[in-house]
C-alpha cells in the first residue's frame, strides 16, 4: 500500500520507518529539514514542505495514496488546518493523530476515517501491566469488553484446558492458545516458535510458554488476575 505522512516527529518517523520496513510505500513530509534529513534514506520519498501552506500541499500526490496520516501532534492548529485542506481537496482516506480529548473532538468534526490517539493507548498498556502485574496484549472491543492475550501463569501448566473453567469462574472466555514451541534455525540455534491453536483439545494440558486468547469485560479479567 502507499501512504502519506504528514509530521515527521517520533511518532511520524517511526510509523513511516515501520510501514517502510514491510514493504509499503511510503512518502514523508515535514517543515523541518533535520527530520526529513533522518528518513529520507529510509523510506520511498521525503520532502521539506509546510504542509499548512495550501499550495505546498499540492506538491503531494494526495490522491494517489491509500491513506493520508497526519502525524502532527505538539502543533493543535496545524493539525486542525492541514486536516481542513486535505478534506477540502477531497483526500477520501485520511487518519489523523489526536493528543488530547480536546484535539481529538475537533478532529472527529471532520469525519475522519480513523483517529490515532497513542498517548491513551501507551497509557492503557501501562495500567494494565500495574493492574495485572504482568505484560498483556489487548484489544479493546468497547468499553467495557476486551479481547486479551498473555502468557498462561506457571499455576496452570500442566492442567487441561476443561479444568481452567474461565467461563464457569470469571466469565471469561478462552477464543484460542497460543503454543510455544522449540525448533532449531538455520544456524541450529534453539528457539521459541509460537503457532496459533484455534481448536483447544479439552484434554489437551497446558504447557510453559503457552498464551492464552481470551474474551470478556475488563473487570472479569481483574478479577481473575487477582484470584490468582
Amino acid at each position: 500500500m502507499k501512504y502519506i505522512i504528514i509530521g515527521l516527529g517520533n511518532y511520524g518517523r517511526i510509523l513511516a520507518e515501520e510501514l517502510s520496513a514491510l514493504g509499503h510505500e511510503v512518502i514523508g513530509a515535514d517543515i523541518s529539514e533535520s527530520r526529513v534529513d533522518i528518513i529520507k534514506d529510509k523510506i520511498a520519498t521525503a520532502f521539506v514542505i509546510d504542509a499548512t501552506d495550501e499550495i505546498a500541499l499540492s506538491v503531494l500526490p494526495l490522491n494517489s495514496v491509500d491513506v493520508v496520516i497526519i502525524a502532527i501532534g505538539e502543533n493543535f492548529g496545524a493539525s486542525v488546518r492541514v486536516v481542513a485542506l486535505l478534506k477540502q481537496k477531497q483526500v477520501k482516506h485520511i487518519y489523523a493523530r489526536a493528543i488530547d480529548a480536546v484535539h481529538k473532538a475537533v478532529l472527529e468534526a471532520f469525519g475522519l476515517e480513523k483517529i490515532l490517539v497513542p498517548e491513551e493507548e501507551s497509557a492503557r498498556t501501562l495500567v494494565q501491566l500495574l493492574d495485572f502485574g504482568t505484560k498483556v496484549e489487548s484489544f479493546r472491543v468497547d468499553e467495557d469488553y476486551y479481547v486479551m492475550m498473555f502468557r498462561v501463569p506457571e499455576k496452570f501448566v500442566g492442567y487441561q484446558a476443561n479444568e481452567l473453567n474461565l467461563r464457569q469462574e470469571f466469565s471469561l472466555k478462552i477464543i484460542a492458545l497460543k503454543r510455544a514451541e522449540k525448533v532449531s534455525n538455520f544456524l541450529g540455534i534453539s528457539i521459541l516458535e509460537s503457532s496459533v491453536v484455534n481448536e483447544l483439545i479439552q484434554d489437551d494440558k497446558i504447557q510453559t510458554d503457552d498464551e492464552l486468547v481470551c474474551y470478556g469485560k475488563y473487570r472479569d479479567f481483574q478479577v481473575f488476575w487477582k484470584a490468582l
